[in-house]
């Protein structure tokens, strides 16, 4: 479905959710000492119209994919420049096309674009996901069925409940100017609650830099820490969870 949008050049990994990596370097806090206050996700003031020009968003899966020709090979093509080419991730790829087990039919993929050149992209999977012996990112990390990722990696079991989903491979592509980055980002991170919501989400999980604090003032939203801080690639990460404002 395409969304005419209302409202920076280097991408970096510190800026998006990055998701496969090393493992632990922190020590888990115990589950009592917990603070289980969550904020909701709040969106920051919209920017004027013209600066986005013409920015579209479309949320795809499995079921609408055909109805929007070649854009998701495109997105899964500008994933692979990113993620394998440039972050060197050792992830799957095929056909200059990067992809995981992740991306099965219960998943959606939020995508935004201008005259036909992809500007960013997150991936949604509910809680409730299954294919084979895989779920979703961060429950599959607790198990320990995926090599590099902590096992403490949230403090509480993983959820498997419809109204919480997963946030992954959120990025934001090179090609967005510095003058329009920051709300680009807010708007992709806005119109993943958006599609997240109308699934039956109340909570998105994701991973995201330690300094999620300051991370997320940026985009004008709110989240908690839920997991022991981690290393990918040299930079501290932490898992997260954003409530989604009613």
């Amino acid at each position: 479905m395409d969304r005419p949008l209302s409202y920076e050049r280097t991408y970096q990994a510190a800026e998006a959710f990055p998701d496969l990596s090393p493992a632990n370097d922190a020590p888990a806090t115990p589950k009592a000492l917990v603070r289980r206050k969550f904020f909701a996700v709040k969106r920051a003031v919209p920017e004027p119209r013209r600066a986005l020009g013409e920015v579209r968003s479309t949320t795809m899966s499995f079921r609408n994919m055909h109805e929007h020709g070649t854009l998701l090979t495109k997105y899964l093509e500008t994933r692979k420049s990113i993620f394998i080419d440039k972050l060197k991730w050792q992830v799957g790829e095929a056909d200059r096309m990067e992809f995981d087990q992740y991306d099965t039919p219960a998943c959606q993929w939020i995508v935004l674009h201008e005259f036909g050149e992809i500007l960013g992209g997150v991936r949604l999977l509910p809680s409730t996901a299954q294919c084979g012996i895989y779920s979703y990112m961060l429950r599959d990390a607790q198990r320990g069925i995926l090599k590099g990722l902590p096992t403490d990696i949230l403090f509480f079991d993983a959820p498997v409940k419809q109204a919480v989903w997963e946030a992954t491979r959120f990025f934001v592509t090179d090609s967005v100017s510095s003058s329009r980055r920051l709300i680009v980002q807010q708007e992709l991170f806005h119109q993943m609650t958006i599609s997240a919501k109308r699934s039956g989400a109340l909570s998105i999980l994701g991973i995201v830099p330690a300094v999620w604090a300051r991370w997320s003032r940026r985009l004008g939203v709110h989240a908690s820490p839920v997991g022991a801080k981690f290393s990918i690639d040299g930079t501290a990460s932490q898992s997260v969870l954003f409530n989604i404002d009613s």
